[in-house]
Parts: structure tokens; sequence; C-alpha cells
């Protein structure tokens, strides 16, 4: 659908991005549509998977979760049932709340939330534990300059 999106949807989507809650009439108003207008396209989006959710963005300190880790893994094999436990295990840590695998020296880069380091030593026993790593290191961040889920639209 992301080549059928039009101006109006990309306004839509922008609205929605920066603020959820708005209500329908907020977001048919902001568009210049009716509102029945302005609801199917929302549901449309949403069926097509180019809205995939809604959800509220929590402050990390306040949660408890003040230490982010960007955690550097290399793995010590590359076939499947690896790979599947590897995704098994970060799948079932809330502490992982991004993970990517990577071109280049790393194979993957997953990102982690906790609440300051002994938790984080918990969490590098516990990964550990659930599957074999050929070499595993974090950088701790130490200052969040950005820190956005809004796609350039």
């Amino acid at each position: 659908m992301s080549s059928k999106l039009d101006a109006i949807d990309r306004k839509l989507l922008g609205l929605l991005q920066s603020d959820a809650t708005l209500s329908v009439d907020a977001l048919s108003d902001a568009v210049a549509l009716s509102r029945n207008a302005c609801w199917r396209r929302i549901r449309q989006m949403e069926e097509a998977g180019v809205i995939r959710g809604r959800v509220a963005l929590l402050d990390p300190d306040k949660v408890g979760c003040p230490l982010q880790a960007m955690v550097m893994v290399r793995s010590s094999a590359h076939d499947a049932g690896w790979t599947e436990r590897f995704h098994r295990a970060i799948e079932t840590m809330p502490e992982v709340v991004g993970a990517y695998r990577m071109t280049g020296e790393l194979d993957y880069l997953l990102r982690v939330r906790v609440a300051d380091v002994p938790a984080y030593d918990l969490f590098y026993k516990k990964l550990t534990a659930r599957v074999p790593l050929s070499d595993i290191s974090a950088s701790f961040v130490m200052e969040e300059m950005k820190d956005s889920t809004a796609i350039p639209l």
C-alpha cells in the first residue's frame, strides 16, 4: 500500500505518529475530510499493515529502566538451529527492546533497557546461558540525543 499513500494518508500518518490518541473528529478536521472518510482511510491502512498498532510511549526513567545498552553480538554458529534458539531467547527477554541482524563485523545488535549495571549483568548471564555466543560486548548510552518512533514520511 505504500505506493498508494496519497498526501492525505501521509498527513494522517504524521498526525497519528505524533499523537495516536487524536479522535477521528480531530483527525478529519486536520485533513479536511468527513469523519467517515477519515475513519475508512485509517481502517484501510490498519488492514494493509501500514499502521501496525497504537501504543503509549513510556518514560524509561519513570518506569525503572533508565540504563540503555547497545549490545553487540557475534554468533558462534550460523545454522538454523542456533538462529532459532537465539531468536527465541531474545523474544522472551523483555529487556531486549530492539534486535537487529547486521552486516559487517557484528552479527546482531541488541538495544537493551535495564534498571542499572547489576540488572544488565543478570541479563548478560541469562542470555549467555541460553545461547552460545562467540563474543558479546556492550556500550552504555551516556546521553540520549534523539530517540524517535516516527518514520519520515
